[in-house]
């Protein structure tokens, strides 16, 4: 296994870096988002995890162990392969994939290419609870869906824990993602009321 590499970026593409080491360039694949960032001529430092196949070796590269983990991670859900992982970390970064399988945002999680309804409700399924034990990296987003945050509050304010709060609000980001309207927030606070047995 190659866990990591260092050298001289020779090339790089939407999606992949050629990065020589030792006189040999080696074709990392890496998220569209990190790829443009990287300057050819520059030294790049990886964390690295290699494919392998019958017909293909193939390395994917990382900023961080963080983005590494989280990476391998994804693979272990049931349908989704290193296509959709590496679309996963380029639509979010790893804060924002982390907080959004943990809170169950599907409706947040099906923007990702690949995966779609069912495989974003197998994703919080399989690693919600994982996904808070990745190293270096914190469950919170900035771009917690403005519902979310608003119910939450109201919830709160009611004398509800937070586990009771995100109970109620993980079951309507399912209804959501199934149709039901997030900018009527009077009847989601009702809504949300009803899940807790107070409505």
């Amino acid at each position: 296994m190659i866990a990591s590499l260092s050298g001289t970026i020779k090339s790089t593409s939407l999606n992949f870096a050629v990065v020589e080491v030792g006189g040999v360039g080696l074709q990392v694949f890496l998220s569209p988002r990190y790829a443009a960032s990287l300057v050819v001529g520059t030294y790049v430092s990886l964390n690295t995890t290699l494919l392998v196949r019958e017909d293909a070796l193939t390395l994917f590269g990382f900023e961080t162990a963080g983005d590494k983990e989280l990476f391998e991670l994804l693979q272990t859900v049931s349908g989704i392969g290193p296509k959709v992982a590496q679309s996963a970390l380029s639509v979010y970064d790893a804060p924002e994939l982390i907080s959004a399988i943990s809170q169950g945002d599907l409706a947040y999680l099906e923007r990702i290419p690949g995966l779609g309804k069912k495989g974003a409700a197998r994703l919080v399924l399989e690693l919600r609870e994982k996904v808070a034990d990745l190293h270096g990296h914190s469950p919170k987003r900035a771009g917690t869906s403005p519902w979310r945050t608003q119910i939450e509050g109201a919830l709160t304010n009611l004398g509800f824990t937070q586990r009771e709060s995100n109970d109620a609000l993980d079951q309507i980001a399912t209804e959501i993602s199934n149709g039901l309207d997030s900018s009527d927030i009077p009847a989601l606070l009702r809504r949300a009321l009803q899940i807790r047995g107070n409505g």
